[in-house]
């Protein structure tokens, strides 16, 4: 299995948390604050800088009030595998 920090995946799912950050209306410093982190690791995570694990994908998620499995399906859906 190769990385995925630069992977199609990765793309689509930084694109998706940006996505859902922005319809919630939050600045990157904002979410930080809500999530209790630096501000640098939402724009390392959004760059694609950073990889984010599932249960840190829960939390981001649940501080954006989205489901966790929309998230998983954007990378699925980017995976061309199911």
């Amino acid at each position: 299995m190769r990385k995925t920090i630069y992977s199609k995946e990765g793309r689509a799912l930084s694109s998706w948390l940006i996505k859902q950050r922005k319809q919630a209306d939050l600045k990157q410093r904002d979410f930080a604050k809500v999530l209790g982190i630096h501000h640098s690791i939402v724009g390392k995570i959004e760059k694609g800088n950073r990889r984010i694990d599932v249960v840190e994908l829960i939390h981001y998620c649940n501080a954006l009030g989205v489901d966790p499995r929309d998230a998983i399906d954007e990378i699925v859906k980017a995976s061309n595998l199911i």
